[in-house]
């Protein structure tokens, strides 16, 4: 069974000020997506370079979860530290994660520009960092998804299966 982390950066969700939108919205997106067997892991931490990086070490290292999403932190703000955080965690940068999402983002709002989604490998885990606002993480997992399963293939990871009809994953033949 695939397990994948789901991890809101929010000071305000995780000090209980703010209700968490979207860990929900992640989690929603791919219960639709996926249908082969998962098992979700949803935490919510505070913004900052320690709490994110720390999170993700013990997420990909000690729980050894195949895939971890994390919403929020991304923008240019001074508490924004999710991709200086991954920069400290991840071992091989996917930029093409981060390019498509903006990309995609985009389409939709000028302000996608200002936001620093990105991807990277940590030993067995896929880390994908996603925005903080639900509509946008829908548009970004759709952009990126159909790459994901064979991701998790390549680096050994557990094998994840889609609904076609939603996202057909790609796999080259025979993979």
């Amino acid at each position: 069974m695939v397990r994948i982390g789901i991890v809101t950066i929010s000071d305000r969700a995780s000090a209980g000020t703010y209700d968490d939108l979207s860990g929900p919205a992640i989690e929603a997106w791919l219960r639709r997506v996926i249908t082969s067997p998962w098992d979700p892991r949803r935490l919510i931490i505070p913004d900052g370079l320690v709490s994110v990086r720390d999170c993700l070490r013990l997420l990909s290292d000690e729980e050894q979860l195949d895939l971890i999403l994390t919403s929020g932190g991304t923008g240019p703000a001074p508490r924004d530290l999710t991709p200086e955080a991954l920069a400290e965690v991840i071992e091989k940068p996917l930029p093409g994660f981060g390019e498509a999402m903006r990309s995609a983002s985009l389409a939709e709002v000028p302000t996608a520009i200002l936001s620093r989604q990105e991807a990277g490998v940590r030993g067995r885990t896929l880390i994908i960092a996603l925005p903080g606002k639900p509509a946008a993480i829908a548009t970004c997992l759709n952009a990126v998804f159909a790459a994901v399963p064979y991701c998790l293939d390549l680096i050994g990871a557990g094998r994840i299966e889609t609904d076609p009809a939603l996202i057909s994953a790609f796999r080259p033949k025979g993979a």
